[in-house]
């Protein structure tokens, strides 16, 4: 029997299997996908948001605010990308300036620090491309940037470096309450376990709604993007914001950890929990919008489209806890905007409820670091040529855009968490992230992945998941 499960890979459920790893006790985090982050979490804007935006009070705006503080020290610990660039929040000719005022106000209820509002001249200086009809914007030094699924993989590998079970492709269909917890069903057996954490994200409520006669509500809102192409990476110094509205924050502009421009994201809300395709709709909004906050887009510099789909809460509250009538069972429920930022803190608050209600003890050993795939453009040259005498495949380029070695998807491969897809291979080492997206290398990481597992047969490797085989057949086959 296990003392905790976690459902769900995404950002909250690996930040919470990686704080719970602090102590003693047998944990396990169960993913239905056949990598982890596969979905809130690997589509969104990668901003750590400061925290004026939540409502004064909220858990949201607690956990923003606590998540962006415990993040740089966090990024250096398990050595994930993070850049506190700033925000700015824009105000146009025209528009209501006491906007500005009020979250300049609730940011400052909310314990950011470093707020303030800045005139047309100094804006002009901080962000040299803002547009021509931007008089004034509220500016958030302490907000910043990540990579999202280096955060998420580095928690989760982090976890399993001190003791933590991963499984993925095990889906939760049934949880039914025991006398010594709960047991859930899965799509691989049975499991027993003292405590559950909900962090099932876009199904969080399905989950909460088995053992619950309080019923919860998860809406699919989708935002769609633009990703630039790294000539556009510095025409944004800042993460750019127009003034939010109830649908949220609105498109915005911001530069990337990897040195890319992002636009996005737009919100609708849908029926469907996995339609994450892109829409001539939204995207003729995210376009439209493009240059209403900053000048000099190439649109000629987009390098793919995506949507991504939040967890949206009618509440929009997070709702973190035991329900009454479910003890042992904790919720990470409605984890929409700014989940990203607040997942280390989530992380922290639900780890300290379970281990308070299990009695656990901290250990005495707990791994603080991790240690990430060598990347040789981090590198000086003469480190670089050392590590290829050690290991020649770090020498043997794969993916020219983003320059990816062999060597790093051979360590991505047989990381802790291993990538057994392309796409998870590209979230470790960015092998297709560039300008061709996958054009040059795509079968060149298809042969290495067979390569190191010739047992399983090629139709097996897919992009991420099932339904995303790259190759259905032979020729030879359908002959004979």
């Amino acid at each position: 029997m296990f003392d905790a499960v976690i459902i769900g890979g995404g950002i909250s459920g690996s930040a919470v299997a990686r704080e719970l790893s602090r102590y003693q006790g047998h944990f396990a985090l169960l993913e239905k996908e056949n990598d982890i982050g596969e979905g809130t979490t690997k589509a969104n804007s990668a901003i750590i948001h400061a925290g004026f935006d939540a409502a004064e009070g909220t858990l949201m705006a607690k956990m923003n605010v606590r998540g962006n503080l415990l993040t740089e020290k966090l990024a250096k610990d398990l050595s994930f990308p993070f850049k506190r660039i700033g925000a700015l929040v824009v105000c146009h000719e025209g528009d209501d300036r006491e906007g500005l005022q009020k979250l300049l106000d609730r940011g400052i209820a909310n314990g950011v620090e470093g707020l303030r509002i800045v005139e047309r001249e100094e804006l002009k200086e901080l962000e040299p491309n803002i547009a021509d009809d931007v008089v004034c914007a509220l500016y958030a030094p302490t907000s910043g940037i990540v990579c999202p699924f280096l955060m998420n993989i580095a928690l989760a590998e982090n976890a399993v470096a001190n003791g933590v079970e991963v499984h993925l492709q095990e889906k939760v269909e049934k949880i039914e309450k025991t006398a010594e917890g709960y047991r859930l069903t899965t799509s691989k057996g049975v499991i027993e376990t003292r405590a559950v954490i909900n962090a099932a994200g876009l199904y969080a409520d399905t989950l909460h709604n088995m053992v619950s006669e309080h019923k919860e509500e998860i809406i699919a809102r989708r935002g769609e993007y633009y990703l630039f192409d790294k000539d556009m990476g510095s025409q944004a110094r800042h993460t750019i914001f127009s003034l939010p509205t109830k649908m949220g924050k609105g498109i915005l502009i911001t530069p990337t950890v990897h040195g890319n421009l992002i636009a996005g994201p737009t919100a609708e809300d849908i029926p469907d929990k996995e339609d994450t395709e892109t829409t001539p709709e939204g995207l003729g909004k995210v376009r439209k919008d493009l240059s209403r906050n900053i000048t000099g887009i190439n649109t000629r510099s987009i390098i793919t489209t995506f949507a991504g789909l939040r967890a949206h809460r009618p509440q929009h509250e997070f709702l973190l806890g035991e329900p009454e009538d479910a003890p042992f069972f904790f919720d990470c429920l409605g984890i929409e905007s700014p989940g990203l930022s607040a997942a280390p803190a989530v992380g922290e608050y639900i780890a300290s409820l379970v281990a308070e209600k299990l009695q656990l003890t901290k250990k005495e050993d707990f791994i603080e670091t991790r240690e990430a795939i060598p990347d040789p453009k981090e590198m000086t040259p003469e480190e670089y040529n050392e590590l290829i005498r050690r290991e020649p495949a770090y020498g043997n380029i794969i993916c020219r855009c983003e320059r990816v070695s062999e060597g790093e998807i051979l360590a991505a491969i047989h990381s802790p968490i291993p990538a057994l897809t392309t796409d998870a291979v590209k979230r470790r080492v960015r092998a297709g992230m560039g300008r061709c997206q996958s054009g040059f290398c795509l079968p060149k990481v298809l042969e290495i992945l067979h390569r190191e597992f010739p047992e399983k047969p090629l139709s097996d490797f897919c992009k991420s998941g099932q339904g995303s085989a790259y190759i259905l057949g032979t020729v030879k086959e359908e002959l004979a």
